[in-house]
């Protein structure tokens, strides 16, 4: 009879396998209808994120008495990711809305638009900014410095760990820069979103961004909530050859690849590939008409 390690073990599997089958199948179907690749190039890398994290987490099970440095490496390798989806994430806005901001195109019926501030943003920025070239770019500033930021941060605490100098007041730092990086990344999404929530609604992009905010928020606040019941002993270690770190590690992997099947079976909606049979079809009866 299996023992409990092995049944987890089991159930991971199985949930890594779902995950992993859902998320193929949807880009299977995106790719026998691929009509516009702009687009599509940056869904299919949001839809690699479910399987990615749900892999990840697997083998940090398979680990599960591993080094806090092989720990960071995973976790980094989520992160990094979860920064390169927020970016590709607005760009497929900026598709949806045919705005370019290296070719310098912004359509003149969007510009002098308002873009209401809220606190704490308020305390650098003025609480209405009006809508032109300038301030799109800043926009897109503000999400893309996380993709830099993370990996750069990733690269440092590695190499901290390594060298043997990562003491607390070090990984609170990391925490808190990146915390405000990617609480900056997602608020000028949020911001975008609003200026063109009229014109992004045909595309359902609230649920296509809260596919990537759901995934980020489980990941980061259950691990909050793992850290709090450890530091009340409620999470315990009853082996001496496994302490409470290594079990909030396992719990954490253990979380996640349940929730990626939730996700994955969620971005099947949110990402599905039906607009772009849609368009084929149009396409195809057009071309039909020219004839």
């Amino acid at each position: 009879m299996a023992n409990p390690a092995q049944l987890v073990l089991l159930g991971s599997t199985f949930c890594m396998m779902v995950t992993t089958h859902f998320s193929l199948q949807l880009l299977s179907e995106h790719f026998f209808c691929w009509n516009k690749p702009k687009e599509q190039k940056a869904i299919i890398i949001i839809i690699l994120m479910a399987p990615l994290y749900a892999i990840d987490s697997f083998v940090g099970l398979l680990d599960y008495q591993g080094s806090k440095v092989s720990f960071t490496v995973l976790d980094s390798i989520k992160e990094c990711y979860e920064a390169l989806v927020i970016a590709k994430f607005l760009a497929l806005l900026y598709s949806y809305l045919n705005i370019s901001i290296s070719k310098n195109i912004v359509p003149d019926e969007i510009k002098g638009r308002e873009i209401h501030h809220s606190f704490p943003m308020t305390l650098f920025m003025p609480r209405t900014v009006r809508l032109n070239h300038h301030t799109l770019k800043l926009l897109k500033y503000w999400t893309w410095q996380f993709v830099v930021i993370r990996p750069v941060c990733s690269i440092l605490m590695i190499t901290l760990q390594l060298l043997g100098v990562y003491p607390s007041w070090v990984s609170w730092t990391f925490t808190i820069i990146l915390n405000i990086s990617v609480s900056l990344a997602l608020y000028s999404l949020v911001a975008f979103y609003h200026v063109f929530a009229k014109e992004l609604a045909p595309h359902k992009p609230l649920t296509k961004f809260l596919c990537i905010k759901g995934i980020v928020f489980f990941c980061f606040w259950q691990g909050i909530v793992l850290d709090i019941l450890a530091a009340l002993k409620i999470i315990r270690s009853h082996h001496i050859w496994l302490d409470v770190e290594h079990i909030e590690e396992a719990l954490q992997n253990i979380l996640v690849c349940v929730e990626m099947v939730f996700f994955s079976v969620v971005q099947k909606h949110a990402y599905s590939a039906e607009p772009y049979r849609d368009a084929e079809i149009s396409t195809k009866a057009y071309d039909r008409k020219k004839d």
